[in-house]
Protein backbone atom coordinates (compact mmCIF):
# COMPACT_ATOMS: atom_id res chain seq x y z
CA UNK A 1 0.00 0.00 0.00
CA UNK A 2 1.38 3.44 -0.91
CA UNK A 3 1.87 5.99 1.34
CA UNK A 4 -0.60 8.32 -0.04
CA UNK A 5 -3.42 5.28 0.73
CA UNK A 6 -1.86 4.49 4.38
CA UNK A 7 -2.62 8.82 4.81
CA UNK A 8 -6.20 7.97 3.80
CA UNK A 9 -6.92 4.74 6.01
CA UNK A 10 -5.16 6.59 8.89
CA UNK A 11 -7.68 10.08 8.57
CA UNK A 12 -10.83 7.57 7.94
CA UNK A 13 -10.02 5.86 11.50
CA UNK A 14 -9.00 9.34 12.97
CA UNK A 15 -12.22 10.47 11.62
CA UNK A 16 -15.26 7.58 13.16
CA UNK A 17 -12.73 7.62 16.81
CA UNK A 18 -12.64 11.44 17.00
CA UNK A 19 -16.63 10.87 15.67
CA UNK A 20 -17.72 8.15 17.99
CA UNK A 21 -15.87 9.85 21.07
CA UNK A 22 -17.42 13.22 20.12
CA UNK A 23 -21.56 11.52 20.17
CA UNK A 24 -20.64 10.20 23.57
CA UNK A 25 -19.63 13.68 25.29
CA UNK A 26 -22.16 15.67 23.46
CA UNK A 27 -24.89 14.97 26.59
CA UNK A 28 -22.03 16.13 28.76
CA UNK A 29 -21.03 18.90 26.61
CA UNK A 30 -25.18 20.25 26.20
CA UNK A 31 -24.93 20.35 30.01
CA UNK A 32 -22.42 22.31 30.24
CA UNK A 33 -23.23 25.18 28.34
CA UNK A 34 -26.44 25.01 30.24
CA UNK A 35 -25.03 25.68 33.12
CA UNK A 36 -21.91 28.42 32.01
CA UNK A 37 -24.09 30.13 30.23
CA UNK A 38 -26.24 31.14 33.67
CA UNK A 39 -29.60 33.00 34.15
CA UNK A 40 -28.34 35.91 32.75
CA UNK A 41 -27.06 34.43 29.32
CA UNK A 42 -30.36 36.07 26.86
CA UNK A 43 -28.86 39.64 27.33
CA UNK A 44 -24.91 39.10 28.16
CA UNK A 45 -22.29 40.64 25.92
CA UNK A 46 -20.92 36.81 25.77
CA UNK A 47 -24.08 36.41 23.40
CA UNK A 48 -23.67 38.93 21.36
CA UNK A 49 -20.07 38.40 21.08
CA UNK A 50 -20.50 34.64 20.21
CA UNK A 51 -23.45 35.55 17.80
CA UNK A 52 -21.14 38.21 15.54
CA UNK A 53 -19.03 35.19 15.24
CA UNK A 54 -21.35 33.44 13.70
CA UNK A 55 -22.55 35.98 11.44
CA UNK A 56 -19.21 37.49 10.32
CA UNK A 57 -17.35 34.10 10.16
CA UNK A 58 -20.44 32.59 7.95
CA UNK A 59 -20.19 31.67 4.04
CA UNK A 60 -20.71 35.19 1.92
CA UNK A 61 -18.44 37.31 4.41
CA UNK A 62 -15.88 34.82 3.65
CA UNK A 63 -16.26 34.92 -0.06
CA UNK A 64 -16.27 38.93 0.45
CA UNK A 65 -12.99 38.88 2.12
CA UNK A 66 -11.43 35.95 -0.09
CA UNK A 67 -12.34 37.61 -3.10
CA UNK A 68 -10.62 40.83 -2.02
CA UNK A 69 -7.58 39.33 -1.36
CA UNK A 70 -7.32 37.16 -4.47
CA UNK A 71 -8.22 40.81 -6.32
CA UNK A 72 -5.15 42.05 -4.66
CA UNK A 73 -2.94 38.34 -5.25
CA UNK A 74 -3.86 39.01 -8.91
CA UNK A 75 -3.00 42.83 -8.85
CA UNK A 76 0.16 41.35 -7.47
CA UNK A 77 0.95 38.52 -10.28
CA UNK A 78 1.25 36.20 -7.36
CA UNK A 79 0.56 32.83 -8.79
CA UNK A 80 1.48 31.34 -5.14
CA UNK A 81 -1.73 33.18 -3.30
CA UNK A 82 -4.07 32.87 -6.33
CA UNK A 83 -3.74 29.30 -5.96
CA UNK A 84 -4.00 29.45 -2.00
CA UNK A 85 -6.62 31.83 -2.47
CA UNK A 86 -8.78 29.92 -4.92
CA UNK A 87 -7.78 26.64 -3.52
CA UNK A 88 -10.26 28.16 -0.19
CA UNK A 89 -12.94 29.40 -1.77
CA UNK A 90 -13.65 26.31 -3.39
CA UNK A 91 -13.02 24.05 -0.63
CA UNK A 92 -15.64 26.28 1.62
CA UNK A 93 -18.12 26.08 -0.99
CA UNK A 94 -18.07 22.64 -1.48
CA UNK A 95 -17.76 21.38 2.16
CA UNK A 96 -20.98 23.48 2.97
CA UNK A 97 -22.56 22.10 -0.48
CA UNK A 98 -21.89 18.75 1.36
CA UNK A 99 -22.88 19.25 4.91
CA UNK A 100 -25.62 21.53 4.33
CA UNK A 101 -27.23 18.87 1.89
CA UNK A 102 -26.36 16.10 4.93
CA UNK A 103 -27.74 18.99 7.65
CA UNK A 104 -30.90 19.13 5.75
CA UNK A 105 -31.88 15.20 5.33
CA UNK A 106 -30.95 13.83 9.21
CA UNK A 107 -33.50 15.28 11.32
CA UNK A 108 -31.27 15.80 14.34
CA UNK A 109 -32.40 18.03 16.52
CA UNK A 110 -30.36 21.31 17.72
CA UNK A 111 -29.26 21.38 21.42
CA UNK A 112 -31.62 24.44 22.17
CA UNK A 113 -34.52 22.39 20.86
CA UNK A 114 -34.89 20.69 24.20
CA UNK A 115 -36.82 20.10 26.53
CA UNK A 116 -39.65 21.03 23.85
CA UNK A 117 -38.49 18.18 21.56
CA UNK A 118 -36.45 15.03 22.60
CA UNK A 119 -32.76 15.24 21.62
CA UNK A 120 -32.31 12.85 18.65
CA UNK A 121 -32.33 12.07 14.79
CA UNK A 122 -35.70 12.25 13.30
CA UNK A 123 -34.84 11.99 9.71
CA UNK A 124 -36.41 14.28 6.43
CA UNK A 125 -40.07 13.19 8.21
CA UNK A 126 -41.37 12.55 11.20
CA UNK A 127 -45.33 12.52 12.19
CA UNK A 128 -45.98 13.04 8.99
CA UNK A 129 -44.66 16.05 9.05
CA UNK A 130 -41.33 17.62 6.63
CA UNK A 131 -38.79 18.65 8.92
CA UNK A 132 -35.87 19.71 5.59
CA UNK A 133 -36.20 23.71 6.51
CA UNK A 134 -37.23 23.33 10.06
CA UNK A 135 -34.32 24.95 11.70
CA UNK A 136 -34.90 22.67 15.18
CA UNK A 137 -33.82 19.55 13.27
CA UNK A 138 -30.78 20.57 10.89
CA UNK A 139 -28.24 20.38 13.79
CA UNK A 140 -26.13 17.66 12.04
CA UNK A 141 -23.33 18.48 10.59
CA UNK A 142 -22.54 22.22 11.22
CA UNK A 143 -22.22 24.45 8.33
CA UNK A 144 -20.81 27.36 9.77
CA UNK A 145 -17.86 24.85 11.12
CA UNK A 146 -17.67 23.10 7.69
CA UNK A 147 -17.43 26.58 5.92
CA UNK A 148 -14.71 28.01 8.18
CA UNK A 149 -12.51 24.92 8.53
CA UNK A 150 -12.91 24.44 4.21
CA UNK A 151 -11.59 27.79 3.73
CA UNK A 152 -8.94 27.68 6.42
CA UNK A 153 -7.07 24.19 5.66
CA UNK A 154 -5.92 24.99 1.85
CA UNK A 155 -4.50 27.87 4.22
CA UNK A 156 -2.74 25.27 6.45
CA UNK A 157 -1.09 23.37 3.05
CA UNK A 158 0.36 26.22 1.27
CA UNK A 159 1.25 28.61 3.92
CA UNK A 160 1.31 27.40 7.59
CA UNK A 161 1.49 30.74 9.29
CA UNK A 162 -1.70 32.15 7.64
CA UNK A 163 -3.47 28.95 8.03
CA UNK A 164 -3.02 28.56 12.08
CA UNK A 165 -4.65 32.09 12.30
CA UNK A 166 -6.88 30.76 9.93
CA UNK A 167 -7.61 27.69 11.95
CA UNK A 168 -7.74 29.59 15.13
CA UNK A 169 -10.81 31.90 13.84
CA UNK A 170 -12.54 28.38 12.37
CA UNK A 171 -12.03 27.18 15.69
CA UNK A 172 -13.70 29.93 17.33
CA UNK A 173 -16.56 29.80 14.96
CA UNK A 174 -17.13 26.18 16.36
CA UNK A 175 -17.02 27.09 20.06
CA UNK A 176 -19.61 29.86 19.22
CA UNK A 177 -21.99 27.20 17.47
CA UNK A 178 -21.62 25.03 20.85
CA UNK A 179 -22.09 28.26 23.11
CA UNK A 180 -24.95 29.55 20.93
CA UNK A 181 -26.61 25.78 21.70
CA UNK A 182 -26.66 25.90 17.56
CA UNK A 183 -24.89 22.68 17.32
CA UNK A 184 -23.69 19.58 19.44
CA UNK A 185 -19.93 18.48 20.04
CA UNK A 186 -20.38 15.88 17.51
CA UNK A 187 -21.88 17.98 14.77
CA UNK A 188 -18.48 20.32 14.84
CA UNK A 189 -16.13 17.81 14.52
CA UNK A 190 -17.88 16.04 11.79
CA UNK A 191 -17.79 18.86 10.01
CA UNK A 192 -14.44 19.65 11.18
CA UNK A 193 -13.23 16.30 9.17
CA UNK A 194 -15.47 16.18 6.00
CA UNK A 195 -14.36 19.63 5.49
CA UNK A 196 -10.32 18.28 5.81
CA UNK A 197 -11.14 15.42 3.09
CA UNK A 198 -12.79 18.03 0.73
CA UNK A 199 -9.97 20.51 1.15
CA UNK A 200 -7.50 18.48 0.74
CA UNK A 201 -8.51 17.01 -2.87
CA UNK A 202 -9.31 20.46 -3.75
CA UNK A 203 -5.85 21.34 -2.62
CA UNK A 204 -4.34 18.89 -5.02
CA UNK A 205 -6.94 19.45 -7.75
CA UNK A 206 -5.75 23.11 -7.94
CA UNK A 207 -1.96 22.15 -8.21
CA UNK A 208 -2.53 20.41 -10.90
CA UNK A 209 -4.94 21.88 -12.73
CA UNK A 210 -6.17 25.50 -11.19
CA UNK A 211 -4.03 27.13 -13.06
CA UNK A 212 -5.04 25.99 -16.62
CA UNK A 213 -8.62 26.55 -15.46
CA UNK A 214 -8.89 29.74 -13.93
CA UNK A 215 -6.59 30.97 -17.08
CA UNK A 216 -9.62 29.35 -18.73
CA UNK A 217 -11.78 31.62 -17.08
CA UNK A 218 -10.62 34.49 -17.42
CA UNK A 219 -10.10 34.03 -21.34
CA UNK A 220 -13.83 33.40 -21.41
CA UNK A 221 -14.52 36.32 -19.82
CA UNK A 222 -12.40 38.76 -21.58
CA UNK A 223 -13.82 37.30 -24.92
CA UNK A 224 -17.69 38.48 -23.69
CA UNK A 225 -16.48 41.45 -22.39
CA UNK A 226 -15.57 42.22 -26.02
CA UNK A 227 -18.79 41.40 -27.61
Amino acid sequence: MTPQRWGVVLFFVVFVIAAAAAFSFDADIRDAVKTAQGSHWRDSSEKAFHSMVRKWGDWPWLMVFAAVCLAVARLCRSRRWTRLLVAAMLASTLSGIAVNTSRLTTGRTRPRASPEVAQGFYGPWHDGKLLIGNAKYNSFPSGHTATAFGFAWPLVYGCPPAGLLALAGAALIGWSSLMLEAHHLSDVVVSIFVSGGISWLVWQWTGRHGETTWNRIVESLRRRLRK
